[in-house]
């Protein structure tokens, strides 16, 4: 890769969908599901080595201990721990990591993925970060689509501009739009059609790209961003955003404030085994 990625991991959830064995206090990213290490620990080390600066984490107060420790298990030492007073959804944790970001390493390549994903072709997921970097240096919001296996209604989709071809290699094109969760018939019209992957929820993006869509089309989730991450407080290692700010800010996804209404997308499709 031409310049260093920075991963943020998105490590929120609530442990109901897995519960008893994933809980509140210890939600599925923390539990060994798949072998010796957790989900969250596999998605540390997908995102760790040549290419790829420490990550930063941004989580909720009950978990920050585990993600330390988690970490310290794989001898990866975060670049920050971003702590959120409570959940506000992907568009408020995406723009406070871009912000702490940005005024570490202006113009930094910014990953960001949640830490519950499976992913069992590590280096087939690689090569599709390494294409969509390209395309992030030039100023595109990049998000990464899956190829679907089945008419799955859990997930939002991304209608392409053109057909994949075969293999689903990891070729940046346009993004046409963001599809909302489909009922079953819509989703088998989806399948079927060939035009369209499931929604990764993962993107890469420069941090002054991101900030000026944010900029742009959600202003108020910047300023209030922007307020809780000035007013932050160093505690024992982690960064503690701002409460009364954070309070402020509007409970949507980074599809729905910014990706939606963006005119510079670009989609790079995944075409190996996923699982969320």
């Amino acid at each position: 890769m031409s310049k260093t990625i920075h991963p943020v991991l998105l490590c929120g959830g609530s442990g109901t969908r897995l519960w008893p064995l994933s809980r509140k206090s210890y939600p599925k990213q923390f539990v060994n599901l798949m072998g010796e290490e957790s989900l969250f620990q596999a998605s540390a080390k997908r995102l760790a080595g040549d290419g790829f600066a420490a990550p930063s984490v941004i989580t909720g107060a009950d978990f920050r201990f585990v993600v330390i420790e988690q970490l310290a298990a794989l001898e990866i030492a975060p670049a920050d721990i971003l702590i959120e007073p409570s959940a506000r959804n992907t568009a408020a944790a995406i723009c406070a990591g871009a912000l702490v970001l940005e005024a570490r390493e202006p113009g930094a390549l910014m990953l960001v993925a949640p830490s519950d994903h499976v992913i069992p072709d590590p280096a087939r997921f690689r090569a599709a970060v390494e294409a969509a970097a390209r395309a992030a240096e030039a100023g595109q919001l990049v998000t990464f689509g899956i190829r679907p296996d089945r008419p799955e209604t859990g997930y939002g989709w991304l209608e392409l501009s053109e057909a994949p071809d075969s293999e689903f290699s990891a070729t940046p094109q346009p993004l046409r739009s963001f599809v909302e969760k489909p009922d079953l018939a819509k989703a088998e019209a989806l399948l079927y059609g060939g035009m369209h992957l499931w929604n990764a929820g993962i993107f890469l993006f420069s941090t002054s790209a991101i900030l000026d869509a944010f900029a742009k089309h959600a202003p108020e989730t910047l300023a209030q961003a922007k307020a809780a991450v000035t007013a932050a407080e160093r505690d024992l290692g982690f960064t503690r955003l701002a409460p009364e700010p954070w309070a402020q800010l509007e409970d949507i996804s980074i599809d729905y404030a910014v990706m939606e209404r963006a005119d510079n997308l670009t989609v790079v499709p995944y075409g190996g085994a996923w699982s969320d």
